[in-house]
């Protein structure tokens, strides 16, 4: 799927030490939940936290999205709280 090709770029720009920001992200996290890997939007959202990059309602939606299609209902209501 088109989200491994997003997650490698997202790699090779903390290889490169270009700065990954809000946006970068969020269209990595938009990729996984596309992709059905509910579980991975879920490490991006972690990894943003670890390189303290901002998260905001577009993280979140589509983090979101991801686990419900992915029928994780708990981390879905749980990022909702965090919201």
């Amino acid at each position: 799927g088109a989200w491994q090709p997003a997650l490698q770029l997202l790699h090779d720009m903390a290889e490169d030490h270009i700065e990954r920001a809000t946006i970068t992200f969020n269209a990595a996290v938009s990729a996984c939940e596309k992709g059905g890997v509910w579980e991975r939007a879920l490490q991006l959202l972690l990894e943003m936290v670890k390189d303290r990059v901002e998260r905001d309602t577009i993280t979140y939606s589509a983090a979101i999205s991801a686990c419900e299609k992915g029928g994780a209902y708990g981390p879905a209501l749980q990022l909702l709280c965090e919201m």
